[in-house]
């Protein structure tokens, strides 16, 4: 069926739809990975964005259901150059299109993917609307314009546990506040013993509080960390009280709370080859990400943070660090889901013994 992806600078792509027909809205961005893909669309960290993939053929090895992220597609929409039909893997399930299809999302192929990721890395993020059923490009770029920008919605509210929920272990206990955050930070954390209640982003101080943590975790999740408000409070109340730790956003949040600031970068960190490097160790990680704002190194000068990892492209922060509040954290994703594992045990195995210390 016809569709048209708009971009608010006026740019007008016809492809083929699938999925079902309609509209939707988000920032397009883009992702470098190859594989991944059924973790990338599940997770939250890309509510309110439509998301690309640089590399031209998607689902190849078909969708499994076992490397979900979340309860279902978090991305508002695919953008592909290729969809296979006919994927081949012993654990596929389904295909890429059935995917789409089944959780009722638009998706569009058989576009230049190349050109827009070029247009994206030159111009930024930018507003899109994705019609599928419909080949009129004058009305995707109108409503690409007329939707809100990114930095103004709560996407956090969207993405977060509408509830408390526990996982019972005989570690340490850790509270991790949920702003969307991947099902492999959680399985990471449970597999090492820890007793683990995850609470929503709009918990109050006093609910957390109630819980006796002795550690508070940060999950990651989409949009601007500004929105976060309660886990903004909960980190500045909890400072020194408690070690705190956290992933991707979490590292963001916890900057505000401490006197930091953030700004938006102009296309984010997104697939899983991206080079970050460990300023202790002397030693370059190759990690995935997702993340569209970033930890403004020049705000923490007068802090008691340090830098403790940055980005070797472009030599932005990718992990932070308070000795004396007992507080470390990774812009990052450690949890290996998709791509690759390098940080996955020297992370969350600090995690464990700063929780123990406590």
């Amino acid at each position: 069926m016809d569709a048209v992806l708009g971009l608010e600078d006026g740019t007008i792509v016809h492809g083929d739809g699938f999925g079902r027909e309609g509209k939707v809205f988000g920032e397009l961005v883009f992702t470098t990975q190859y594989t991944g893909y059924e973790e990338a669309l599940t997770d939250p960290s890309y509510a309110g964005q439509i998301l690309m993939f640089a590399y031209p053929l998607i689902g190849n090895y078909g969708v499994s259901g076992e490397r979900f992220q979340s309860n279902g597609i978090k991305a508002e929409g695919l953008v592909v150059h290729e969809a296979c039909p006919s994927p081949s893997h012993r654990l596929s399930r389904r295909s890429i299109y059935d995917f789409i299809d089944d959780e009722k999302r638009c998706g569009i192929s058989g576009i230049d993917t190349r050109m827009l990721t070029i247009k994206v890395r030159e111009a930024g993020t930018m507003r899109s609307c994705l019609l599928v059923g419909t080949d009129d490009g004058e009305k995707a770029v109108e409503l690409a314009r007329n939707q809100p920008d990114i930095a103004s919605l709560d996407l956090v509210g969207k993405v977060t546990c509408k509830k408390p929920y526990h996982i019972e272990g005989k570690g340490p206990r850790i509270v991790l506040i949920d702003c969307g955050v991947k099902q492999n930070i959680i399985n990471n954390l449970t597999s090492r013993g820890v007793d683990l209640t995850v609470v929503p982003a709009t918990t109050s101080v006093r609910d957390i509080g109630a819980l006796e943590p002795d550690m508070l975790f940060l999950s990651n999740g989409p949009g601007d960390p500004q929105q976060a408000t309660n886990a903004i409070e909960a980190v500045s109340h909890f400072a020194g009280t408690v070690p705190i730790s956290g992933i991707c956003l979490g590292t963001q949040i916890i900057a505000l709370a401490l006197e930091g600031n953030t700004y938006k970068l102009k296309f984010g960190h997104r697939g899983a080859n991206q080079p970050v490097k460990d300023l202790d160790r002397g030693i370059v990680y190759i990690t995935s990400q997702n993340h569209g704002f970033a930890v403004d190194d020049k705000s923490l000068e007068n802090t008691d943070f340090r830098v403790t990892h940055i980005n070797a492209n472009d030599n932005t922060v990718e992990g932070i660090m308070d000795k004396y509040l007992d507080i470390a954290s990774v812009q990052y994703h450690p949890e290996a889901n998709p791509g690759p594992n390098d940080t996955e045990k020297i992370f969350f195995d600090s995690v464990l013994k700063r929780a123990v210390k406590k």
